[in-house]
């Protein structure tokens, strides 16, 4: 008699943990285009993969780096959906480009660094003040989106450079234990 495997392996637990909230949140927001939410599907069960691979895969030894590197994708995964899905930080702008320009910091540093723990605290660190002058720089050139008030603008894009600077902290923590 043949028997079947029934158990759930932890990436379909981690896909439907990912799955179900970003479901809901579409039914939700029922005017979300269907571009948009396969795109977020994508970038939420691609993060999902590249988070389970690095703690359950284990790729990385380090405890510090794979944090780091966990809180750097979960980062750029929420810019990219906040852009792309709820329909830009900054409102319905072309100043919503400047996003890009942040991201690029990030990967032109990580490439720099080749993923080494060291200079991905640099490059994350490069990440958060690209983030930070973002709305100083809609604000110069006068973006209509700080309707919601100027403190809220920033405070938001602050809360980005948090995780984005959190990360490098971990980084910077995991090239200290590597040298010990």
């Amino acid at each position: 008699m043949q028997t079947i495997n029934t158990r759930l392996s932890p990436w379909h637990i981690v896909a439907v943990i990912v799955l179900v909230p970003l479901l809901l949140t579409s039914l939700a927001l029922w005017q979300w285009k269907p571009s948009v939410f396969v795109l977020a599907s994508v970038l939420a069960l691609g993060g999902a993969r590249v988070v389970y691979e690095l703690f359950v895969m284990k790729k990385m030894g380090n405890r510090a780096y794979q944090l780091a590197f966990g809180l750097a994708i979960a980062a750029v995964l929420l810019l990219m959906w906040m852009n792309a899905a709820v329909g830009g930080i900054l409102g319905d702008n072309p100043a919503n480009m400047m996003y890009f320009g942040v991201l690029l910091v990030g990967l032109a540093g990580a490439i720099i660094a080749r993923l080494e723990a060291k200079g991905m605290s640099h490059a994350l660190f490069a990440t958060a003040f690209a983030m930070l002058l973002v709305p100083l720089v809609a604000w110069l050139i006068g973006t209509p989106a700080f309707a919601n008030g100027l403190a809220a603008v920033f405070a938001l894009h602050a809360c980005f450079a948090w995780l984005f600077a959190g990360s490098a902290l971990l980084f910077r923590r995991a090239a200290r234990s590597s040298h010990e």
